[in-house]
C-alpha cells in the first residue's frame, strides 16, 4: 500500500501536460501552483492520499502543433508526504519505495498526441525504484495567459494509474496500483 502511494505520487509528477503557445515553460513549485499526488487503497476498506512535497519540472507546448511538446518532470522521493509520519516512514523503506536507495523519480515524454477539446495523452518514461517503465498520463489542458505579474502562464492537469509490481515495489493487501493526481502550472521562461 505505501509503495503504491509512492508511485502514484511519483508517476503524476512525472507525466504532467503542458500547454501555451510555442513556449518553454518551469513548473511553478515556489509558488506552490502545482502538486503531485497519489491515492492508495488501505486494506480494501479506505483510501490513503498524499503527495511529493519536493519536485521540479519543465514542459514545452504549442498549440499549434501539439505533437511537438515536451514533458520532463524530477520528483525527491524521499518528500513523501501522507500525513502520518511512521507511514511516511514506511512507505519509504526497503519495504516499498526505498527511498534511500532510490531518491529520485524521473518522467520524460516521448510523445504528446492531442485528443481534441483541450484533451492530450501524454505517453513517456517514467524511472522508479530503479525501474524504467512507458507510463500514459490523460491530461487536460486547464488554461493560459498573462498573470498579474507581468508573466505568462499555462496549466494542466492529469492522471494515471501505476502497477506497482511494473516497478519491483512490493504489494501489500489488495493495492496492487496507485492512482496519480497531477496539477501543473508553468511560468513561461
Amino acid at each position: 500500500m505505501k509503495k503504491t502511494l509512492f508511485a502514484t505520487g511519483l508517476a503524476m509528477v512525472m507525466a504532467l501536460p503542458f500547454g501555451a503557445s510555442a513556449a518553454d515553460y518551469m513548473i511553478d513549485t515556489k509558488g506552490a501552483h502545482a502538486s503531485v499526488n497519489f491515492k492508495v487503497s488501505h486494506l480494501g476498506y479506505s483510501f490513503i492520499k498524499g503527495r511529493f512535497n519536493t519536485f521540479d519540472g519543465e514542459f514545452s507546448y504549442d498549440p499549434a502543433n501539439v505533437s511537438a511538446s515536451k514533458v520532463m518532470v524530477n520528483v525527491d522521493t524521499t518528500s513523501l508526504d501522507s500525513n502520518q509520519a511512521e507511514r511516511d516512514k514506511h512507505i519509504r523503506s526497503s519495504d516499498f519505495i526505498d527511498a534511500s536507495k532510490y531518491p529520485k523519480a524521473t518522467f520524460t515524454s516521448t510523445s504528446v498526441v492531442d485528443k481534441g477539446e483541450g484533451k492530450l495523452e501524454v505517453n513517456g518514461d517514467l524511472n522508479l525504484h530503479g525501474v524504467t517503465k512507458p507510463i500514459t498520463i490523460d491530461a487536460t489542458f486547464v488554461g493560459a495567459g498573462q498573470d498579474p505579474w507581468g508573466g505568462q502562464r499555462a496549466g494542466f492537469y492529469g492522471t494515471t494509474r501505476l502497477e506497482l509490481a511494473d516497478f519491483n515495489i512490493a504489494v501489500m493487501g489488495t493495492s496492487s496500483y496507485v492512482d496519480m493526481e497531477l496539477h501543473v502550472e508553468g511560468i513561461k521562461k
